[in-house]
């Protein structure tokens, strides 16, 4: 079984993700893992705090020579505004997050709960989710995020394979596939900055290459789709999953919503089998299993809970009225929630790989590749 904790706190030493059950001989390129580090502090509309973090993986466990040993792989990221033990206890929690909720459920104060509810844990997960996709790669399976909505204004998706998406996804500000119409977005962005207020979005994820077969249906807790929406719905300010057509299939028929099947001979050696669907309104999942079809997950993102232009709230201390507490935070991070998902879906697609496949060494999971579709070829 492939998976993962994290620890650490907002402003403390550093966070810390433990992989567990990663396979051997991954050669391991820290590059990307600080690629995707470094989009998780981009785009328009982030706060100060991303100006003061660079950051960066080390990796102090489960490799020699770059290469995975198949131990626990512990992946650490400094934090440069390390100050926890300088800051003050907060009074006034925030409507939207976690601190009136969780004061009162450790029976303490807020500064202990929003240290580790922020969204700053989530650079672990995206190192996480950046190792596991090096694993993927090895088997020909890509996946790709961007920004499909923000502020209400619908950017939608592009055509193109995964290197052509992701290269117009990057000249974008937002992240998203229509860099043309940055422009509205960020003017947007800014005026609601200076309104005092906050912006959420849809985000979506799309992987290719994927076999026939990962995740399963016999077990509730085990399925594909299950153990996605569990994953995407972790993250901080994501209020909504859906898969494929999502609500948009409770308003068809079936006859509009259901992928027929067909066959290509010629196709017959690739991932897919041979099998031919020309619709994907399942988003590539049926009964917990992958079906060969590109995984298409979206995500809805609340606006940010910290408003500079702050809601009513109460002293905890007083219990008279004032108003919330203001911590540095970002008018809009729509766009790094787009590499959060990414990368957490990225994992959760990886552990299906290694369920299925064996976790041992990629030697091993390469000949039981081989040996399925071969085997699935004869059926």
């Amino acid at each position: 079984m492939l998976r993962y904790w994290t620890a650490g706190e907002s402003h403390g030493p550093a966070l810390v993700a433990l992989v567990d059950g990663f396979p051997a001989g991954v050669t391991v390129d820290t590059a990307v893992i600080d690629a995707e580090l470094r989009r998780r502090q981009g785009g328009h509309g982030r706060g100060g705090r991303q100006r003061i973090e660079t950051d960066a993986v080390t990796i102090l466990s489960g490799l020699w020579h770059g290469v995975t040993l198949g131990s626990p792989l512990a992946l650490e990221v400094i934090n440069r505004d390390a100050k926890l033990e300088r800051l003050e206890e907060v009074e006034r929690p925030r409507p939207g997050h976690a601190d009136l909720a969780g004061a009162v459920k450790h029976l303490g104060g807020v500064r202990a709960v929003l240290e580790r509810a922020s969204a700053r844990e989530t650079a672990a997960r995206v190192a996480a989710g950046a190792l596991a996709r090096q694993l993927l790669a090895i088997f020909g399976i890509e996946v790709v995020g961007w920004v499909t909505e923000l502020g209400g204004i619908v950017l939608g998706d592009r055509a193109g394979t995964p290197a052509e998406r992701r290269s117009v996804r990057d000249a974008s500000v937002v992240y998203s596939l229509h860099p043309e119409r940055d422009a509205e977005v960020t003017d947007l962005i800014d005026r609601v900055g200076k309104e005092g207020d906050t912006l959420g979005g849809v985000v979506e994820v799309q992987v290719e290459g994927l076999p026939i077969g990962l995740g399963t249906h016999a077990q509730w807790d085990r399925k594909l789709d299950g153990r996605l929406a569990q994953a995407v719905m972790a993250v901080q300010a994501i209020k909504g999953v859906e898969i494929g057509l999502g609500f948009e299939a409770a308003r068809r028929r079936g006859s509009q919503v259901h992928d027929p099947i067909g066959f290509d001979a010629d196709t017959r050696d690739g991932p897919r089998l041979g099998f031919t669907r020309p619709t994907n309104h399942a988003g590539g999942l049926e009964a917990g299993m992958t079906n060969g079809q590109p995984l298409v997950v979206r995500a809805a993102m609340k606006p940010i809970s910290t408003l500079r232009k702050p809601l009513a709230s109460v002293n905890l201390r007083t219990k008279e009225p004032e108003e919330a507490a203001y911590e540095r935070s970002d008018v809009c991070a729509v766009s790094a929630a787009s590499v959060i998902v990414e990368n957490v879906v990225a994992f959760e697609v990886a552990a299906a790989l290694v369920d299925k496949f064996g976790g041992d060494s990629v030697t091993e999971m390469r000949s039981r590749w081989s040996t399925y579709h071969d085997l699935a070829r004869s059926l």
